[in-house]
């Protein structure tokens, strides 16, 4: 799972299809992403020490990573993504579409280095 927290994201099914968030939460043994303003609930709560007032507090809830794409910065659309390994053998994140790096995954290895 390519999704890491602070990424901008679209919504591509579901009630919130369309909707761009944050994310910020990931549950990779899940396999799940959590998002700002996406699949909001409402939990009601008695008055408690806690919270006096008691009522009702929207919250998101989970996501599956499937349900959602990386936004490139770029073009500022849903893109698929893949890997790469640059000429001097660090590991790339790119946006399938523009061809263009969204975030570098590892450092240099001589291992994965082109040959000269």
């Amino acid at each position: 799972m390519y999704i890491r927290k602070d990424d901008l994201v679209e919504v591509i099914s579901g009630g919130d299809k369309g909707t761009r968030g944050v994310v910020l939460r990931v549950l990779k043994e899940k396999n799940q992403v959590v998002v700002k303003g996406v699949n909001r609930v409402y939990r009601h709560l008695k008055p408690s020490k806690r919270n006096p007032q008691g009522g009702r507090i929207d919250k998101e809830m989970p996501v599956s990573v499937s349900n959602v794409m990386l936004v490139d910065p770029s073009t500022n659309q849903p893109t698929r993504v893949g890997v790469r390994y640059l000429p001097d053998g660090s590991k790339e994140l790119f946006a399938k579409k523009s061809k263009n790096r969204l975030r570098l995954l590892s450092k240099p290895n001589p291992k994965y280095a082109a040959k000269a």
